[in-house]
């Protein structure tokens, strides 16, 4: 029989105590992170009808560019003319077109539907990995794939106030199929650079190349402060201090177990949009949105070792 020293007991307490704080810490930042990006389609389905999208999106990048500058103007040394051009090419993949595609769908569906849409992001970015980089997708994966298409084959069907939502649906599967584009190029082009940096050039380089159609299309009429509001929201909440919260947890926990958040995104988005705008949970919202978050579950479970 042994016996443990009390102090060896209290030395493993001590220990552990920091740890489980990290791990509360971590749970929360997610948690949090979830209920900003799925507040985003709000605030989308909320200002996207005064705005219109080109203005919308132009506002939410700008703003993200702005909360996020420091971290640029600290490694702005690294950044030559060259690498400029690179990160023009993927912002205009990476944020300009699926901004401006979930800020349409918003203008014309309710805000969960481009919240569940968002979800495919994971799947698509394994599908262009696997066709264009060569990397292989399991059963598993091709499983999840499967599933997650359907379920937007199920969104794509649904209608909302006798008003059908397939257009928003698959201005939102574009949009991930955009993110899954970017996420590739990003990790095989900028890596090198520090992430904080490569946000803010990211939205920097996304608002200089919209200005243009957003001035050109910025709304004649006022915009109530409302709508406003929520386009402040939009970017420096849910774009600058968003991708902050999401950076940090990456360096401390990795960009596997960070990716969960994807989960919890399509939830937040729906009881904001309930609570706050009064938009329904229909039958095939709930039926997609659980293909598809089940399909990225299954995509992303380790295959068992042999």
């Amino acid at each position: 029989m042994s016996v443990t020293h009390p102090t060896n007991a209290a030395a493993s307490a001590a220990a552990a105590a920091p740890a489980e704080t990290a791990l509360g810490r971590t749970s929360l930042e997610l948690l949090a992170l979830g209920a900003i990006w799925g507040g985003s389609f709000l605030f989308m389905r909320v200002a996207a009808g005064e705005f219109g999208a080109f203005p919308l999106v132009e506002a939410r990048l700008a703003l993200g560019a702005l909360v996020l500058l420091p971290f640029l103007w600290q490694a702005r040394a690294r950044f030559t003319p060259r690498l400029w051009l690179t990160i023009a090419g993927i912002a205009a993949v990476n944020s300009v077109i699926p901004f401006t595609l979930f800020a349409w769908g918003a203008e014309r569906a309710p805000a969960g539907i481009g919240a569940i849409t968002n979800a495919l992001t994971v799947l698509f970015t394994a599908l262009v990995a696997h066709f264009f980089y060569s990397e292989r997708i399991g059963t598993r994966r091709w499983w999840g794939l499967g599933a997650g298409f359907i379920g937007v084959a199920i969104l794509a069907s649904g209608r909302t106030g006798g008003v059908s939502v397939w257009p928003a649906a698959l201005a939102g599967a574009t949009a991930s199929l955009c993110y899954g584009i970017g996420i590739n190029l990003v990790r095989r082009y900028l890596t090198q650079l520090p992430s904080g940096a490569v946000a803010a050039a990211n939205l920097l380089t996304g608002s200089v190349l919209l200005a243009p159609l957003a001035i050109y299309s910025w709304p004649t009429q006022p915009i109530s402060l409302y709508s406003w509001g929520s386009a402040l929201l939009l970017g420096v909440l849910c774009t600058g201090i968003a991708f902050v919260f999401y950076y940090r947890l990456i360096g401390r926990i990795g960009a596997a177990r960070t990716s969960t958040v994807t989960y919890l995104i399509p939830l937040f988005a729906v009881i904001w949009a309930w609570l706050i705008l009064g938009e329904p949970l229909t039958l095939t919202m709930a039926l997609a949105g659980a293909l598809i978050l089940g399909g990225v579950a299954l995509s992303q479970r380790a295959a068992p070792q042999r």
